[in-house]
């Protein structure tokens, strides 16, 4: 950055200019109106003020052999001053070997050089000096800039003191640019403050956006996972373990054709086709976007006593001798749909894994509705498994499987609930679910 102080934002320094930069990202800010009116009554004062000088040139200054050549050097400071405003938005702050802020100090020495020759030549150029303390607040530092000013002061107070023809300068000569000059250094001041302000709430804004568009972002990102991990949780609870249950069943029905008991095989077949069909329902309910088909056609109780029916049902198409058996305490409530499918999964996933893992004789799924809670427990006499190991093992999987924990445990989570399993080597597993029921409006079962 360039020791000057220009009037344009950082990236495109220079003399004055339509500030279409910051004016763009800030059109709603008070401050950047001002700066814009500020703007334009500057041009529009400058141009003004010299148009101004030029017509008292020609039409009073009859007697001076030099009028035309004071009203040409006026047409090139104009020249000059306008060739500057072009060229800045043409050669913004970042082009190839151009520095704006030498830029606009060379362009600034022109013009006021050319000013002090038509000055010197007509007094009527003096008032040009005012916008012109502008330019030298802006473009240069401040102690030089204040410098110049007093010095451009004193060159105004000098013409004016020639062209009255008084020995002893009249006090209106004195006061009159001496408070032009302090009026300039004022308003000058203030637009440094504004632009300061409008700077610092163009980076707000840039780093809102910035923040926002992050934002969003990260919500979108957070929304996929969620997401995914809901559609990891729904596939797994249903359409893989309804399908891990045809492929088991279905190499039953092979076995028994191979040994001859075409009566067996039939009934394994028969079972392969209904579990197709419960799955293809819920694969069909899942596109929708809807919950378990089975919570649709009956309520949670019934809908756990029939999943007990078909896990046992399901055991002996593949030749174990698994019992599982519903129990039902306290009185049934309704519940919210995501109760009812949390429950339902946690059911459908415990007994999935009872029926293909634990090598248990009996599995018993008890629900109590106790008030305050609800709680669904699944037991079974099987092997058991040690609790502390369960990660590790779980984690040194790599076929997909060891997800059914990971999953009821989101669940029961979103619901504020609690998930306990209580297992050892061979004394079976129980798994334990309690979900609050404190904000639940009671409701009748169905």
């Amino acid at each position: 950055m360039p020791a000057t102080e220009p009037l344009r934002p950082p990236d495109k320094a220079g003399p004055i200019g339509p500030d279409d930069a910051l004016l763009g990202g800030l059109d709603a800010a008070p401050s950047v109106a001002i700066l814009r009116v500020l703007r334009v009554t500057f041009h529009v004062g400058f141009a003004a003020l010299l148009g101004v000088a030029i017509l008292r040139l020609l039409v009073f200054g009859g007697g001076d052999p030099l009028r035309y050549v004071w009203a040409g050097t006026a047409l090139v400071l104009a020249g000059v001053y306008l060739t500057g405003t072009i060229l800045e938005k043409r050669f913004a702050a970042g082009s190839t070997g151009f520095d704006p802020g030498r830029y606009g100090v060379l362009w600034l020495g022109i013009v006021t050089a050319l000013w002090a020759i038509l000055l010197a030549g007509s007094a009527d150029f003096a008032w040009l000096a005012f916008p012109l303390f502008f330019l030298h607040l802006h473009l240069l530092p401040r102690r030089i800039a204040l410098l110049t000013i007093a010095m451009m002061t004193a060159a105004v107070i000098a013409a004016q003191w020639a062209v009255s023809g008084l020995t002893v300068p009249h006090l209106a000569v004195v006061l009159g640019p001496l408070f032009g000059a302090a009026f300039s250094v004022v308003t000058g001041l203030a637009y440094r403050a504004l632009y300061r302000e409008a700077e610092n709430q163009r980076r707000a804004a840039d780093e809102l956006r910035r923040t926002r568009a992050e934002l969003a972002a990260s919500q979108h990102e957070a929304g996929v996972l969620a997401e995914r991990g809901r559609l990891a949780r729904e596939i797994h609870d249903t359409l893989a373990q309804g399908l891990s249950s045809i492929v088991l069943v279905a190499r039953a029905g092979e076995k028994s054709l191979a040994d001859g008991d075409a009566a067996t095989a039939a009934a394994r077949f028969a079972l392969v086709q209904q579990t197709a069909s419960e799955n293809l329902a819920e694969a069909r309910n899942f596109v929708r976007g809807l919950s378990s088909p089975h919570l649709h056609e009956s309520s949670l109780v019934e809908s756990l006593r029939r999943l007990c029916e078909s896990t046992e049902t399901s055991a002996a198409a593949r030749g174990s001798g698994l019992r599982c058996r519903f129990e039902l305490d306290g009185d049934p409530v309704g519940l919210p749909q995501p109760y009812r499918v949390t429950l339902l999964r946690a059911a459908q996933a415990s007994l999935a894994n009872v029926r293909d893992h634990a090598k248990a004789s009996n599995a018993v799924v008890t629900v109590a509705f106790l008030g305050s809670e609800v709680t669904l427990d699944i037991y079974d006499d099987g092997v058991g498994f040690d609790p502390a190991g369960l990660a590790a093992h779980r984690n040194a999987r790599t076929d997909g499987s060891g997800f059914g924990i990971t999953s009821l445990q989101e669940r029961v989570t979103e619901l504020q609930g609690s998930l306990e399993l209580e297992s050892a080597h061979g004394e079976g597993i129980v798994v334990a679910i309690r979900l609050p029921l404190h904000d639940v409006p009671e409701r009748k079962e169905r």
